[in-house]
Formats: structure tokens, sequence, C-alpha cells
């Protein structure tokens, strides 16, 4: 069965926040080896962006609203932390240099670059799908600036 032929396991709300050195926020999990975007799973009765919210608090002590965000798509990937899972990501972006202090599962953050080398690895969803958005929100930053 493929990424597309099914349903998706988990679905999730990610932050593209973007700082204006064209860096993206990226978290690692305690316990896992792959950065990803900040977020977390959608809890029943949430809307994609209030579960978003919550889990910057939670994960970032980040205090933020809702229009700090720009909905930037739904995205399917390989879950990089349950084997054989599917993740369903609502994305949003925001051009931002918050300060950021990990909590709760956060082991490690790292600001990367949108585009240029980067050594550490990244799940799938940050990787394929995240990063090309992030690459072009910063380039439309830049040229409206």
């Amino acid at each position: 069965m493929t990424l597309h032929d099914r349903p998706a396991d988990i679905r999730i709300a990610v932050a593209m926040i973007i700082n204006r050195h064209g860096e993206i926020l990226t978290v690692r999990k305690r316990g896992t080896a792959k950065y990803q975007q900040p977020g977390g799973k959608i809890d029943p009765g949430e809307t994609p962006l209030e579960a978003l919210i919550r889990e910057l608090n939670e994960e970032l002590a980040l205090t933020c609203s809702m229009e700090n965000f720009r909905y930037e798509g739904r995205h399917r990937e390989w879950a990089a932390n349950e084997p054989g899972m599917i993740v369903e990501a609502e994305s949003y972006s925001w051009l931002a240099s918050p300060d950021v202090t990990p909590q709760a599962e956060i082991e490690d953050i790292k600001w990367l670059p949108v585009k240029g080398k980067i050594t550490v690895k990244r799940a799938a969803l940050t990787e394929k799908h995240l990063f090309p958005i992030a690459a072009k929100r910063f380039l439309e930053a830049e040229n409206a600036a």
C-alpha cells in the first residue's frame, strides 16, 4: 500500500517559523534522531490552528495568536517516529524570530537554512514538503521588502 492509497494514521498541525535570516525553526523530540517542524496531533474538537497554538505553547513556551499564521496546505508523508504510519499535516507559516524554550518532549531546537547545506537528519515531511514551501515564503518576504 502506498502513501496515497490509504487514510492518514495521524493528523497533525505544524508551523514553519521562518526568521529574517532565512532560517526555519526545527525541533527534535527526546529519543529521536530527526528534526521536524514544531506542532503536533489535533485533539478531538480542535481546529488545526487551535491545536498548533496549543502545541507551540506546550513544546516551546511560545505564545502566539491565529493572526500570526498563514495557511500553507495539507501534506501527507510517512511518519518520522512511527514506522509504517502516515501523517497528514495542516501546515502554517509565520515570519518571525520568537524566543523559544524547549519543553515537554522537545530535546533540541535548531534554526536551519531554508536554502543551502543541511547536515542534520530531517523528517520526510519537513525535508520533502515544508522546506520548499518555507524557501518560497522567505523569497516572497524578501521581494516584498
